[in-house]
Protein backbone atom coordinates (compact mmCIF):
# COMPACT_ATOMS: atom_id res chain seq x y z
CA UNK A 1 0.00 0.00 0.00
CA UNK A 2 1.65 3.32 -1.06
CA UNK A 3 0.95 5.85 1.82
CA UNK A 4 1.97 9.79 2.03
CA UNK A 5 3.95 10.23 4.97
CA UNK A 6 2.75 13.79 7.18
CA UNK A 7 5.28 13.81 9.37
CA UNK A 8 9.34 12.19 9.89
CA UNK A 9 8.82 8.41 11.08
CA UNK A 10 12.10 6.76 12.33
CA UNK A 11 13.21 3.99 9.99
CA UNK A 12 10.48 4.68 7.21
CA UNK A 13 10.57 8.28 5.76
CA UNK A 14 10.47 11.85 6.32
CA UNK A 15 7.57 14.06 6.07
CA UNK A 16 5.94 14.26 2.46
CA UNK A 17 7.61 11.11 1.31
CA UNK A 18 5.24 8.69 -0.74
CA UNK A 19 6.91 4.94 0.61
CA UNK A 20 5.26 1.57 0.56
CA UNK A 21 4.10 -0.40 3.39
CA UNK A 22 2.36 -2.89 4.73
CA UNK A 23 -1.46 -2.40 4.13
CA UNK A 24 -1.65 -3.59 7.77
CA UNK A 25 0.53 -1.42 9.23
CA UNK A 26 -0.77 1.92 6.99
CA UNK A 27 -4.19 1.21 8.40
CA UNK A 28 -4.18 0.26 11.44
CA UNK A 29 -1.24 2.28 12.92
CA UNK A 30 -0.13 5.33 10.15
CA UNK A 31 -3.05 6.61 9.05
CA UNK A 32 -5.32 6.50 12.23
CA UNK A 33 -2.39 8.54 14.18
CA UNK A 34 -2.40 10.56 11.37
CA UNK A 35 1.30 10.28 10.75
CA UNK A 36 0.36 9.30 7.02
CA UNK A 37 -2.69 9.62 4.17
CA UNK A 38 -3.28 7.36 1.24
CA UNK A 39 -1.42 8.05 -2.07
CA UNK A 40 -4.40 8.44 -4.00
CA UNK A 41 -3.91 10.11 -7.92
CA UNK A 42 -5.31 13.30 -5.83
CA UNK A 43 -3.60 13.03 -2.81
CA UNK A 44 -0.18 12.90 -5.26
CA UNK A 45 -1.17 16.10 -7.30
CA UNK A 46 -1.61 18.30 -4.12
CA UNK A 47 1.55 17.14 -2.72
CA UNK A 48 3.46 17.93 -5.97
CA UNK A 49 1.86 21.25 -5.80
CA UNK A 50 2.55 21.59 -2.43
CA UNK A 51 6.64 20.56 -2.82
CA UNK A 52 6.84 22.75 -5.61
CA UNK A 53 5.47 26.09 -3.55
CA UNK A 54 7.34 24.92 -0.21
CA UNK A 55 10.95 24.62 -2.25
CA UNK A 56 12.62 27.22 -1.08
CA UNK A 57 11.73 26.63 2.45
CA UNK A 58 12.99 23.23 2.23
CA UNK A 59 16.52 24.30 0.74
CA UNK A 60 16.39 26.61 3.89
CA UNK A 61 15.19 23.75 6.38
CA UNK A 62 18.61 21.75 4.97
CA UNK A 63 20.84 24.93 5.08
CA UNK A 64 19.95 25.04 8.91
CA UNK A 65 21.10 21.69 8.88
CA UNK A 66 23.93 21.56 7.29
CA UNK A 67 25.09 24.66 9.33
CA UNK A 68 24.39 22.69 12.71
CA UNK A 69 26.74 19.52 10.69
CA UNK A 70 29.24 21.60 10.57
CA UNK A 71 29.09 22.73 14.53
CA UNK A 72 28.90 19.30 15.32
CA UNK A 73 31.47 17.94 13.64
CA UNK A 74 34.02 19.96 16.19
CA UNK A 75 32.39 17.81 18.98
CA UNK A 76 33.93 15.53 20.78
CA UNK A 77 32.10 13.87 24.25
CA UNK A 78 33.47 11.94 27.42
CA UNK A 79 31.11 10.21 29.12
CA UNK A 80 31.26 8.96 32.52
CA UNK A 81 29.45 6.15 33.63
CA UNK A 82 29.62 3.40 36.82
CA UNK A 83 32.05 0.77 35.72
CA UNK A 84 32.87 -3.04 36.69
CA UNK A 85 36.15 -4.08 37.74
CA UNK A 86 36.32 -5.93 34.22
CA UNK A 87 35.39 -3.06 32.36
CA UNK A 88 32.01 -3.33 31.74
CA UNK A 89 29.55 -0.50 32.16
CA UNK A 90 26.57 -1.47 34.27
CA UNK A 91 23.36 -0.66 32.11
CA UNK A 92 24.61 0.36 28.44
CA UNK A 93 24.91 4.25 26.84
CA UNK A 94 21.89 5.29 24.65
CA UNK A 95 20.96 8.27 23.27
CA UNK A 96 19.63 9.99 25.80
CA UNK A 97 23.43 10.55 27.57
CA UNK A 98 24.34 11.52 24.25
CA UNK A 99 21.67 14.08 23.89
CA UNK A 100 21.99 14.77 27.33
CA UNK A 101 25.82 15.92 26.91
CA UNK A 102 24.89 17.55 23.89
CA UNK A 103 22.48 19.94 25.80
CA UNK A 104 25.49 20.77 28.07
CA UNK A 105 27.08 22.14 25.34
CA UNK A 106 24.55 24.13 24.00
CA UNK A 107 23.28 22.10 21.36
CA UNK A 108 19.60 20.89 21.72
CA UNK A 109 19.47 18.04 19.83
CA UNK A 110 16.45 15.06 20.03
CA UNK A 111 17.46 12.10 21.42
CA UNK A 112 14.85 10.46 18.62
CA UNK A 113 17.56 11.29 15.87
CA UNK A 114 20.57 10.18 17.68
CA UNK A 115 21.71 6.58 17.07
CA UNK A 116 24.80 4.27 19.17
CA UNK A 117 25.04 1.24 18.14
CA UNK A 118 25.63 -1.18 21.61
CA UNK A 119 28.09 0.40 23.92
CA UNK A 120 28.47 -1.81 26.86
CA UNK A 121 32.24 -1.18 27.54
CA UNK A 122 34.70 1.81 28.14
CA UNK A 123 36.14 2.96 25.04
CA UNK A 124 35.69 5.34 21.87
CA UNK A 125 32.51 4.86 20.00
CA UNK A 126 30.26 7.12 17.20
CA UNK A 127 26.57 8.71 17.42
CA UNK A 128 24.88 9.14 14.34
CA UNK A 129 22.74 11.78 14.40
CA UNK A 130 20.73 12.22 11.29
CA UNK A 131 19.70 16.06 11.21
CA UNK A 132 17.98 15.95 7.98
CA UNK A 133 17.31 13.25 5.10
CA UNK A 134 20.29 14.51 3.17
CA UNK A 135 22.47 15.55 6.52
CA UNK A 136 23.94 13.39 8.56
CA UNK A 137 26.62 13.60 11.02
CA UNK A 138 28.87 11.46 13.57
CA UNK A 139 30.21 12.33 16.86
CA UNK A 140 32.73 10.80 18.45
CA UNK A 141 32.26 10.04 21.97
CA UNK A 142 34.33 8.23 24.95
CA UNK A 143 32.98 6.16 27.58
CA UNK A 144 35.20 6.33 30.75
CA UNK A 145 35.06 5.20 34.67
CA UNK A 146 33.60 7.51 37.00
CA UNK A 147 35.02 8.81 39.36
CA UNK A 148 34.42 8.11 42.65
Amino acid sequence: MEIILKEDVVNLGYKNDIVTVKSGYGRNYLIPTGKAVIASPAAKKMLAEELKQRAHKLEKIKKDAEALAEQLKEVSLTIATKVSATGTIFGSVSNIQIADELEKLGHKIDRKIISVKGVKEVGNYVATVKLHKEVSVEIPFAVVAEAE
